[in-house]
C-alpha cells in the first residue's frame, strides 16, 4: 500500500531538498501497513545514516484515532509530543517536514498550542494562529537579492521574470508548507504559495542552519502580520517549461497586479 505516494516526481526541481528523505521514506512505507509506522521506523533507522534530520527524534507519529475527541490537534501534540498521523499524501508530508525542519515544527506547534491555552478553539483562529497555518501549510521560503524580492513584493513580474530572470540562478527557495508540497504533486498553474524571506546572512543550503534560524525567528508578533507575499510558483525560471516564455506571465488570472 503506498496511499498515493506513488505519484510523487522526486525529480520535480520543487522537490529538490526532499527527494533522498522522500525516497527514503517512500521504500519504508511500502514495506509496512501505514505512515506513522513507517515514518517512526525511519526515525530510528537514520540514526547512524549520513542524511541529517536536523536536530533529530523530535516526536512520535501515531495513528489519527489516538487523538481524543475532546482535544484540539496541535495542543494534542504540544502536550504529548505525538503527531496524529493519516495515510494519505498530506500527512505523509507533514510527517517529513517533521523529520527535516524538527525545531521548526516544534515552534510553530508551541506558538499554536499556546494561542489555544489563551483564547480557546473558535470558528475564527484570529490573525497570530491564522499565520501560523498558512506557515506550516502553504509556505515557500526563499533567499534572493533585494531586487528581485522588492520585484515580488510589487507584483513587479515583467521585471521579476524578465529583467531579474538571470538572479533566479543565485535565489534558494525552499517548498516548506505541506499542504503545498502536496498541491505540487498534480501541478498546475495557480498554485500559489505565501513566501516568507530567509535572511541573506544565513547558509540556507544548510538545513540544520535553516531549521535553528527559522525556529528563532517566528515571534508572534511579526506573524501576526502575516508577512507573506503571494508567488505562483510555477512561475519560478527552471520549474515549469511554459515559463519559459513571458507570455506565461500575462495571465492576469494568475499573475494579478498589486
Amino acid at each position: 500500500m503506498a496511499f498515493g505516494l506513488e505519484r510523487i516526481d522526486w525529480d520535480q526541481p520543487w522537490f529538490a531538498g526532499w527527494r533522498e528523505l522522500g525516497l527514503l521514506a517512500y521504500g519504508h512505507v511500502s514495506e509496512r501497513a501505514s505512515i506513522f509506522a513507517s515514518l517512526n521506523s525511519l526515525q530510528v533507522a537514520r540514526a547512524s545514516d549520513t542524511l541529517t534530520l536536523g536536530s533529530g527524534r523530535a516526536v512520535e507519529f501515531v495513528s489519527q484515532s489516538e487523538l481524543p475527541n475532546d482535544i484540539a490537534y496541535e495542543a494534542y501534540i504540544s502536550l504529548h509530543k505525538r503527531v496524529p498521523t493519516r495515510d494519505n499524501l498530506h500527512d505523509f508530508f507533514n510527517a517529513l517536514c517533521w523529520l527535516r525542519f524538527p525545531q521548526t515544527k516544534l515552534r510553530l506547534n508551541f506558538l499554536q498550542a499556546q494561542e489555544i491555552a489563551s483564547q480557546g478553539v473558535s470558528a475564527t483562529r484570529g490573525p497570530l494562529r491564522d499565520a501560523l497555518t498558512l506557515f506550516d501549510e502553504n509556505v515557500l521560503l526563499l533567499q534572493a537579492s533585494d531586487d528581485l524580492w522588492h520585484a515580488l513584493q510589487v507584483r513587479d513580474w515583467p521585471k521579476l521574470f524578465g529583467e531579474l530572470r538571470d538572479a533566479w540562478q543565485s535565489a534558494h527557495a525552499v517548498v516548506f508548507g505541506h499542504a503545498l508540497l502536496e498541491k505540487l504533486v498534480t501541478p498546475y498553474k495557480s498554485i500559489t504559495a505565501h513566501v516568507f524571506r530567509i535572511a541573506s546572512d544565513i547558509d540556507a543550503k544548510d538545513d540544520q542552519v535553516l531549521d535553528s534560524w527559522l525556529a528563532n525567528n517566528l515571534q508572534p508578533d511579526y506573524l501576526a502580520t502575516k508577512p507573506y507575499v503571494p508567488l505562483p510558483v510555477l512561475g519560478i525560471p527552471g520549474w515549469w517549461p511554459d515559463n519559459e516564455g513571458l507570455s506565461f506571465y500575462s495571465d492576469t488570472r494568475v499573475f494579478r497586479v498589486a
